[in-house]
């Protein structure tokens, strides 16, 4: 191997050589340039900012980062103490440094952030101007021990559904409205409006400022928006109470997060911890999240500006990293029409995440994710999936609410355009989990299938086991679906699957179960079957000799 490669170049061809049906990975990881900073210093103080809760310091930090832009680089100071700011735009080779101690309040007055151009889920849009924002820059950072918040209270409508009696009654009283059907709290009469004109189809029809003029609350912005950068690092910081997605990097190169704590509300709408999108070249290693919607996320535009923009997430290290409640532990998608590619996720824990390992995309889309290996991941008290593959996303929250059901919808196939997603080329090894709904969901499309996913040593407790939709080329090895549910194992119009050494719980009535007239060549392999009551149940449209046991 030539020692004058990069080392994530090496590691970008080792993935890429795999086959369709992944072998094990080789400890290869990719290398991510990070920035160096001269060692000059700007202490925020020297320029008037004052440390009470209560002065406005965005004009004295601001000049403090443009200062050392102009000086050449170096370390703007946030010390011990509760500055309260505005929004602030950082610069290149500045790294903002905050002391342990150090709270950076963003303010909660609304009006404070203007209405500016960006881009919100995956598309071109007029959103509030984040909190912390950089575009265009080279060798930035925000590091240290300190806390920044993005007073994400004071911008987020709440679902009475996700609070409690008493938590609700609060909430009302403190001021804002109700909407009509009395089951969404929002902080202001334009926040409202701006979301009934959302759900109307009204929203996002203009990229002029003014014309949002009256729903401009509605706008969220996301706590740390930054665009088109390279060479970024965020290590040490807590990032917490955003208004919308906490971290989002877009159009970034060689992105390093390390040793960050991310942390949201659970009910916050839209309170993602991380999503990096359309990022090349990332490592974010030993972070925690405990966040209201999905954990950490990798995206890469929605629908056909997506697709125009063809920037896909690609070489993408995920180590050693902690996920309270979430929508998903680890997630891709659902906006990833550029594709996401050559990704690795390793020695990871989920607790209490609503989906362990969520990969969730949609007609419509388009793109393609693959080359996807997972390795060592634990997994508790999962509400939902504790592995799922799912192309027919809905935008709903992932476990149904009260009296809503989750049952898989008929599907009727649509003509392939470059609209038809794809997911392919996926290996997860060595996986447990103690408790969830179901233990591996797999939801294909019928002119789309799921295909060529390697699941192996894993050990998953659920009370329903496995549920395989439209899928191909998929392959269990060394599997225990440790379910209480009926059957153990089901397919619908799914072919090319092998079951090798699949363990199941002694009580178990019926083992596999296949419907749909789709369905071929699906084999158990070095399975004892003699503990099911019945090892085989086929649908009536079932041709023959689609079951095999050797």
């Amino acid at each position: 191997m030539p020692v004058s490669l990069p080392r994530w170049v090496v590691a970008a061809t080792l993935l890429l050589s795999f086959p369709a049906v992944a072998q094990p990975i080789p400890p290869v990881l990719p290398r991510v340039e990070q920035p160096v900073f001269r060692r000059d210093t700007i202490d925020i103080r020297r320029l008037g900012a004052v440390a009470d809760g209560q002065t406005m310091n965005t004009s004295a930090i601001t000049q403090a980062i443009e200062q050392c832009n102009r000086n050449g680089g170096g370390t703007v100071l946030i010390p011990r103490g509760l500055w309260l700011t505005g929004p602030l735009v950082l610069k290149s080779h500045v790294n903002l440094h905050l002391a342990d101690g150090a709270l950076l309040q963003f303010t909660s007055d609304r009006s404070a952030y203007p209405l500016v151009r960006t881009t919100w889920e995956g598309r071109d849009a007029i959103r509030c101007q984040a909190p912390l924002s950089a575009t265009d820059a080279e060798a930035i950072a925000i590091t240290g021990a300190g806390v920044i918040d993005g007073a994400g209270d004071a911008w987020r409508m709440v679902k009475k559904s996700k609070l409690t009696t008493d938590q609700w009654k609060k909430r009302v009283a403190s001021g804002g409205v109700v909407n009509v059907k009395g089951d969404t709290w929002y902080p202001s009469e334009q926040s409202l409006r701006g979301a009934t004109n959302a759900e109307s189809g009204k929203a996002n029809i203009s990229l002029n400022p003014a014309d949002y003029a009256d729903t401009r609350d509605f706008l969220r912005p996301n706590l740390l928006s930054l665009t088109r950068c390279r060479r970024v690092l965020l290590t040490g910081v807590t990032f917490q109470n955003s208004p919308a997605w906490c971290l989002h990097p877009l159009l970034c190169e060689q992105v390093t997060l390390r040793g960050l704590t991310v942390r949201n509300p659970w009910y916050a709408q839209n309170g993602d911890g991380l999503d990096l999108e359309s990022c090349r070249n990332s490592l974010i290693d030993d972070c925690t999240f405990d966040v209201g919607d999905d954990g950490i996320c990798l995206k890469s535009g929605r629908d056909e500006e997506g697709r125009k923009r063809g920037v896909p997430t690609e070489n993408v290290l995920v180590s050693n990293c902690r996920v309270y409640h979430a929508h998903g532990g680890f997630v891709i998608g659902s906006e990833m029409s550029g594709g996401v590619r050559n990704v690795l996720l390793k020695n990871c824990t989920f607790m209490g995440t609503d989906v362990g390992l969520r990969f969730k995309t949609a007609r419509g889309r388009g793109g393609i994710v693959e080359n996807i290996y997972v390795d060592d991941v634990d997994i508790t008290d999962i509400a939902g999936e504790a592995i799922l593959f799912d192309m027919y996303y809905m935008a709903k929250d992932p476990v149904p609410q009260q009296g809503e059901s989750n049952e898989l919808p008929e599907i009727a196939a649509q003509p392939l355009s470059d609209a038809t997603p794809r997911f392919r080329q996926f290996t997860v090894r060595n996986i447990t989990c103690r408790g969830a709904e179901t233990a591996i969901l797999i939801r294909g499309l019928p002119e789309m299938a799921v295909s060529d996913i390697r699941i192996e040593d894993a050990v998953l407790q659920s009370h329903k086991g496995l549920v395989c939709v439209e899928a191909e080329r998929i392959s269990l090895n060394r599997v225990s679906l440790l379910c209480d549910a009926k059957p153990v194992m089901q397919f619908q119009n799914s072919r090319h699957i092998t079951l090798d050494s699949i363990r199941y719980p002694a009580t178990t009535d019926l083992l596999t179960q296949i419907n749909g007239n789709r369905s071929a060549d699906i084999r158990l392999l070095n399975t004892d079957s003699s503990k099911a009551k019945q090892e085989i149940s086929l649908g009536t449209t079932v041709a023959a000799g689609v079951y095999s046991h050797e």
